[in-house]
Parts: structure tokens; sequence; C-alpha cells
């Protein structure tokens, strides 16, 4: 049977199809170290998962709003001054079935054929084929290294022609845990006026930040750049609520409607239950959110140092998320017997099949020289996991 070609240019997931990999190793009796999680290694905090099995009880359990409960929205609205100092209305929310989801619906109805949307690499996975399934064309920007690969003022310029229409940027960042300043993003911003652009900030990581940096994105420049800017955002991240799927986005009265009539004709409303529990997490305390992030910077620390003391791998400071992005191209060429060390995917199988540790081939982000590795696993595994891997970097040569 012939498919759609839209489906043609795309390929599933690399990240899912990893985890997928990795799970069936692991249901096998395999002892895999997985760094290639996606999702914190928390449940989600109590008073949440109370406020889902009262939904139940109170069979909540209906259609809802295409676009979110009012008193979701409420709470989102309520989110934005108290966490941002940024002023929305509710008919400028809509909620959609996860952060992915938001993504892919903003695509939908933002993006069409003959448009181009710059995206900095290393990149989340999902943003070239969701701008890829709009008709569009994602342009992608290499960043460097030594800049804790974050997209410079004249990068963006350099990239942008009569064409672009956007811009999408993740602060901070899956994959490489980096973090965007104020300064930064401000040089950005001149660009963004300059050459009249939209501004998709995939705010899912805000909360989980380090070094004592304080969260900020386009949208907090000013009323010009508020303007211009879409925030795509969600539970998954912040509340280890990525089963629930509940994202949102903010941004102009007439974009919150077009995506809401998008997904009447495709999802309908977000899960019920999940919108209700929604509402606790943004209401309730955040001491959950600080007991994680305490947990994740301890491993953060610990992961980056270890990493640097393996011969040939090089990591930057990660700041935020709970990923790093270390450098392992000077492993590359090398052989195990028959096998060579090509590139990141080779290394990433090497890793698996020889050593039983999951990561992710930076080759899926845009960057071939890197592999991610997830820091949401226990200080033990990430222990184990590196002791796997300094010793099966040894058997090269």
């Amino acid at each position: 049977m012939d498919l759609a070609a839209r489906i043609t240019q795309v390929k599933p997931s690399p990240t899912l199809s990893l985890d997928a990999k990795t799970k069936a190793l692991q249901a096998d009796g395999v002892d895999v170290v997985n760094f290639g999680a996606g999702e914190p290694d928390f449940s989600t905090p109590d008073y949440i998962k109370q406020a889902g099995i009262r939904a139940i009880e109170d069979n909540f359990t209906r259609y809802t709003p295409v676009g979110g409960i009012p008193e979701l929205k409420k709470a989102i609205v309520d989110k934005f001054k108290r966490d941002n100092e940024l002023d929305y209305s509710p008919d400028q929310i809509a909620v959609s079935c996860g952060g992915k989801h938001t993504l892919y619906n903003l695509a939908q109805v933002l993006f069409q054929a003959g448009d181009q949307v710059v995206v900095p690499a290393p990149y989340w996975v999902s943003y070239p084929p969701i701008i890829t399934l709009a008709g569009a064309e994602p342009v992608i920007v290499a960043t460097s290294e030594t800049n804790d690969f974050k997209m410079t003022a004249d990068e963006l310029r350099a990239a942008v022609t009569p064409r672009t229409r956007a811009m999408i940027l993740n602060s901070p960042s899956n994959p490489t845990g980096a973090t965007y300043t104020r300064a930064e993003l401000e040089a950005l911003a001149e660009v963004v006026l300059e050459r009249n652009l939209l501004v998709i900030s995939d705010d899912i990581y805000e909360k989980i930040l380090f070094d004592g940096l304080s969260f900020r994105n386009m949208a907090n420049l000013g009323p010009e750049l508020k303007e211009r800017t879409v925030i795509a955002h969600g539970l998954a991240k912040t509340y280890a609520m990525t089963g629930w799927r509940i994202g949102f986005m903010a941004g102009g009265k007439e974009i919150a409607g077009a995506v809401t009539k998008l997904q009447s004709q495709s999802t309908s409303n977000p899960c019920s239950i999940a919108q209700k529990a929604g509402v606790a997490a943004l209401n309730g305390p955040d001491d959950s959110v600080a007991v994680m992030c305490a947990a994740f910077d301890e491993r953060r620390l610990f992961l980056i140092e270890a990493l640097n003391r393996i011969e040939g791998v090089k990591c930057f400071r990660a700041t935020g998320a709970f990923y790093v992005f270390p450098n392992f191209s000077a492993h590359f060429g090398k052989r195990f017997g028959d096998l060579v060390i090509d590139g990141s995917d080779r290394m990433a199988d090497y890793l698996l099949e020889e050593a039983r540790v999951s990561v992710v081939p930076g080759q899926a982000f845009g960057e071939d020289a890197c592999l991610r590795l997830s820091y949401a696993i226990s200080l033990d595994d990430i222990k184990k996991g590196l002791d796997r891997i300094e010793e099966a970097l040894s058997r090269l040569s």
C-alpha cells in the first residue's frame, strides 16, 4: 500500500526507539545502565496524584473544552504572572496532549510550504520532523562547542532569508543542558526585530536550572518581543508527569484560537483527569521540584567531573535540564575487532552491545561528535555506567 509522501519524509523518534530497545533488553534480564532517559526518575508528587484520583472519584471523565478547562487555563495564566512576570489572558492559552503535541500544533497553524524555520543544532530530535510535517523547511544552524552550543546573533543573522518565518529556541536545552543568558537573548532579539521573525520558545525545562541561574525567555525582553514570542511549555519535566500528557502554549489570541480549532479536529480535549492534576501541580507548592533539582545537581556535578577524567572525553558544564553532551570524537576511527567506530551512532551501538550502557548518539540531535547522557538516574547507576564506559573505551585500538 502506498503511504502519503509526508510520512516518508520523517523517521521514528530516535530517542523513543532507543528507549524501547533498552527497556526490551532490561525486560529480558539484561543489566543495562540507561543514560537515555528523557524523563525524571522521580514519582509524580502525591498531592498531584491525589487530585487525579479525586477527579476520577468525582466522575470528571467526560469531554472538556477543547483547549483546556477554565480552571487549568487560569492556573497557567497565574503561573506565567507569578514565575515569569508575563501577563496573558485565558484566550491566549491552549492546553494540549503534552509538550510535543503543543509544538506540533504550533507548527501546523504557523508554517506552510515555502516557509523556513531556523533550528540551532544541537536540537531536540523532533523539531525538524515537526517542521517538515507542516510543509516548511527546517534550516539547521550549527553552533560551536566552545560557546556551549548556543547560537549567536551573527549565526542567526547569517541563516535568515526572505523565506524565514521563525526560529525555535530551547533553553535550558535538550540535549546539551546549555542555558541562554539575558545578554545572549538580547543579542538574538535584535535580529528577531530586525528581520521580523517569530520565536517559538520551548520552556519545558524552565525550573531545572543550576549554578544560581535565573530563567529568562524572549518574551521577558519587552512588549515587542512578547508579541513575537509563542511559549511552548508543559508539566512533564518539572513535576515528573511525563505520562500525564499535559502541555500548553501561550501567545497571541489568534494563534491560541487556531491551535484550539486544529485540536478540535484531531485529539479534541486533553485528558480530563490529567487536567485536574495539572491544576494541582501549578497551584501547589514547589517543594518537590526543589528536592528533585537538588538531586539532579549532585548527579550533574559528579557526572561532568567524571566524564572529563576519562581519556579522550570532554564535557562542558551544563547548567540546566538533566542532560550532559560530552564529546567522544577523539575515539572515532578506533576499532573493536572488525567494528570501526566511525561516529556517534556506532559508538552508541558499541557501548550498548559491549558495555551494556545506553546513550543517545549525538547525530540524532545534529552533532555527531557527541553523545547525550541523561542524569535522571540514580547516582549509583551513574557511577556503574561510567565505569563501564571507561572500560569499554580502553578496549578500543
